[in-house]
């Protein structure tokens, strides 16, 4: 896996940091006219596996869940609805229906166990057709994002195997192909066992799926979610141009199914969600100039799990400068070792100051808005060892839309290791740094005149490094160590917060921090190696 090139191009000239006010020209948004702020992407699988405050788990899974968690967004301008993994419908489909695969297919194995959203869809329940409803009472534009090669049901392929029993997520189409179908011989790995798209029938399934939901659906828009996960080709096998091939040649079919469907009303929306590592685009057959010409309307660069802040919007702006491109951000920045089994490892929250400083960032580059996944996993899910929990802070989605608010913020930058993950190719972060050997990081920042304070750099391992002298020089200049402070600026979640023992802060003058680019280099002085995963300096107002 090739590493993330560290040091990026200053985006802007170095700025006075007197007190000022604040001028809406400071920030570069792309400010085309009619263009949504926020996207909002709803799992839907949330709605049964956090414990919210509109359900009651005996209910298991009804419309009203649906439109609660629909109308708990608020003030969005789009709502994503992801009507599963892809892999079986979750509305009343002609191709592949409810009946054919909970009843029928499941049947021929024996399994009758019906999860909560299998008894709707067999009671007639349709998500889609739910979702639209809800989200026209809202005056909120309705997409679905559909996930084209997700890999969640793989986990389990080993034990269905093994028994000779599909699990509730496969559907007949992958139980069937997979030995002929899938990436590679290993089921049990998500990167190996989802399916190649080199595979025309592969492609055909998926573009069958879709073009059902365009035609029978009145969407405003879809998202193609290549990110959920994003392996779609072998490592080997397929050049550059043959993967592209295939990738524009189906986004275009869908722009043409998209075109069919609409008739003469309004042109609907095609998204795409990408990776935002712009270097592992190639390998995907993704080549952003390419699906615009084919068709897209808007791009979201998504770090899949985690909040991240980088310079990806800037350098997709410049591959396809006329299009909306939106940075994603979650409810996490950082995870721990998983305590059990999936969705078991602690967290860290993302903070307002880092919703509106990533937000802040984006726009500075270019960006249309920011699209938010995974929100709502704020809430109690899979076991309460990695709480305490919290609801989700709805309060940021109307803030997030105003460019000149999030800059006024306090601002959060970091670099996180995120976690050892295939999804992420390379990270600046973990980093191991060795006695007297000092390793350098870049990182963007963007602060305006109003942030005059002096504020704290902050760097965390995944051990006690209490017992190490660490030196830390911000764009040339030596910070120095203050006391441990475990929240630079107030927020209220408890959860995997760095300690006194895993944690050095040193101050950090607001001189020292620049707009654009900041060289961060940091030396072990004495002491046995230590290894960084999380790397902060925050700027009060």
């Amino acid at each position: 896996m090739r590493q993330i090139a560290i040091q990026r191009r200053i985006f802007l000239k170095t700025a006075s940091l007197a007190p000022f006010a604040f001028s809406s020209e400071m920030v570069r948004a792309d400010s085309s006219e009619g263009q949504p702020r926020v996207l909002y992407s709803n799992d839907t699988t949330h709605i049964t596996s956090c414990k919210s405050p509109w359900r009651d788990p005996k209910d298991g899974f009804t419309d009203a869940h649906l439109r609660a968690s629909i109308t708990e967004a608020g003030d969005t301008d789009v709502h994503l609805l992801q009507p599963g993994l892809g892999w079986i419908p979750w509305w009343q489909s002609k191709i592949y229906s409810p009946a054919d695969h909970y009843e029928t297919f499941l049947g021929e194995f024996g399994i009758t166990k019906q999860n909560p959203y299998a008894r709707h869809l067999l009671a007639g329940g349709d998500l889609v057709r739910t979702f639209i409803d809800q989200c026209r009472t809202l005056g909120v534009k309705a997409f679905v994002s559909y996930r084209l090669n997700d890999g969640h049901h793989v986990r389990g392929l080993v034990k269905a195997l093994e028994e000779k029993k599909p699990a509730h997520d496969m559907s007949r189409f992958f139980w069937e192909n997979y030995g002929k179908y899938r990436i590679g011989p290993d089921a049990a790995d998500w990167g190996q066992g989802v399916f190649n798209w080199a595979i025309p029938e592969v492609v055909e399934h998926k573009y069958a799926l879709i073009n059902e939901l365009c035609e029978n659906y009145p969407l405003d828009g879809l998202e193609l979610d290549f990110l959920r996960h994003w392996s779609r080709f072998p490592s080997a096998g397929t050049t550059t141009d043959e993967r592209r091939a295939v990738t524009t040649g189906f986004v275009k079919r869908i722009r043409e199914s998209l075109d069919r469907a609409s008739g003469d009303g309004p042109r609907r929306t095609l998204c795409v969600r990408v990776p935002a590592e712009l270097d592992i685009l190639d390998e995907q057959g993704i080549h952003l100039p390419s699906l615009v010409d084919a068709g897209v309307d808007l791009v979201t660069l998504s770090w899949s799990y985690f909040t991240f802040q980088d310079d990806s919007i800037r350098r997709a702006k410049t591959l396809i400068p006329d299009t909306p491109v939106y940075a994603e951000m979650t409810h996490t920045t950082l995870t721990g070792r998983a305590l059990a089994g999936s969705g078991t490892q602690p967290y860290l929250r993302t903070t307002d100051e880092q919703f509106y400083t990533t937000a802040h960032l984006a726009y500075t580059q270019g960006a249309a808005g920011v699209s938010l996944f995974n929100f709502p996993y704020y809430r109690e899910h899979t076991t309460p060892a990695i709480g305490p929990f919290s609801e989700p802070p709805f309060h940021v989605i109307p803030n997030l839309k105003d460019p000149a608010f999030v800059a006024r913020q306090a601002h959060s930058y970091f670099l996180t290791a995120a976690r050892k993950d295939p999804v992420l190719p390379g990270l600046p972060l973990p980093a191991l740094l060795q006695r007297k050997a000092p390793q350098t990081f870049s990182i963007e920042m963007a602060p305006l005149p109003g942030h005059h304070r002096d504020g704290l750099l902050r760097i965390r391992s995944d051990e006690a490094i209490a017992d190490r002298k660490i030196e830390v020089r911000l764009n040339d200049i030596t910070l120095t160590q203050t006391p441990f402070i475990e929240r630079p600026l107030p927020h209220p979640y408890d959860a995997y917060l760095g300690t006194a023992e895993d944690t050095r802060c040193f101050e950090c003058p607001v001189s020292a921090a620049l707009v654009g680019t900041n060289r961060i280099e940091v030396t072990l002085k004495e002491g046995i190696r230590v290894k960084l995963i999380y790397l902060e300096i925050t700027l009060p107002v």
